[in-house]
Formats: C-alpha cells, sequence, structure tokens
C-alpha cells in the first residue's frame, strides 16, 4: 500500500510548495500594496473589511522624491495627504455605485472603503513645498528633499 500512495504523496508536497513559493513572490511583489479597504454599513459600523490593491512607484531624484499612486474610480476630493518626518500617508474613501437595473453581481473584485496606505520615504522631505496632482486615476505627490540636516565643524578646544 506504502508503493500505492508514494507517488502522490510526493506530488501533493511538490503541488504544495510550488502554490507556498507563489503566495511567497506574490506578497513579497506587491510588498505594502496590499491595503485593508473598510466599509461602513447602513447604520455607520464598519462592515467587514476587503482587502484590495494600492500600487505606488517612489522615484528618487537629486532634489526631490516622486510618489505616483494608481487610485482608479476616486475623486480627488476623497483623498487625504500627511507628511510626518520620513512617512507618507495617502487615505481617502472609494465610493460604491450601485448601478441602476434588476442585474445582481457574479464577480466583484473591486476594493471599496476607506483606506490608508503608508510609505516610509528614504529622506525627509519639505512638506511645505510639497505639491499633488490627481488625474485619471493617478496620483502624483512630488516633494522636494529637506535641506534640514547640516553638517556641524568642530572647533578646537580652548
Amino acid at each position: 500500500m506504502n508503493t500505492l500512495t508514494a507517488p502522490w504523496r510526493h506530488g501533493a508536497q511538490q503541488a504544495w510548495a510550488s502554490l507556498a513559493a507563489g503566495w511567497r513572490d506574490l506578497r513579497h511583489r506587491a510588498g505594502g500594496a496590499l491595503t485593508r479597504f473598510r466599509r461602513k454599513d447602513a447604520a455607520g459600523r464598519e462592515d467587514e473589511a476587503g482587502w484590495g490593491l494600492v500600487s505606488a512607484d517612489l522615484r528618487v531624484e537629486d532634489d526631490r522624491i516622486i510618489v505616483r499612486m494608481e487610485l482608479p474610480g476616486m475623486n480627488r476630493e476623497d483623498l487625504q495627504i500627511d507628511i510626518d518626518g520620513d512617512q507618507l500617508s495617502v487615505s481617502g474613501e472609494k465610493h460604491f455605485e450601485q448601478e441602476s437595473g434588476d442585474g445582481s453581481y457574479r464577480l466583484l473584485q473591486c476594493a471599496y472603503g476607506s483606506f490608508r496606505r503608508d510609505l516610509i520615504l528614504p529622506h525627509i522631505v519639505d512638506a511645505e513645498r510639497t505639491q499633488a496632482r490627481y488625474r485619471n486615476g493617478v496620483l502624483r505627490i512630488d516633494m522636494p528633499r529637506s535641506d534640514r540636516g547640516r553638517r556641524i565643524p568642530v572647533r578646537a578646544a580652548d
């Protein structure tokens, strides 16, 4: 009996290892993009949470940091951007708009509700001069790097 189940067991172990490797790779590639969306029910209580991807690109240039986030289907009025030290936080709410008609959804993959996506910035930025634009579902945040730090000269002791 052992000789009959050994190939099946080996195949199942290989399939499991492949599936686990695939999930690890997806988690690594998605990084922090996997974001929790919280919906509110009719009474204003938080409903079950859904998950969605909020993809971001972060580019460092000599004098600035540029972040692009894909946020399709949102209004710019529903977005909020905060900078605290080296952390950029983008939060907002993506509203679910029920289309009229008698049909029902058979597939619903888009995430709706309130969310928050945090990114650690590689340099301190000047929050006062930061600019943001939202067009065609893409949020672009242009943050000038700060010159807060400075070198302190060491003097000879008297």
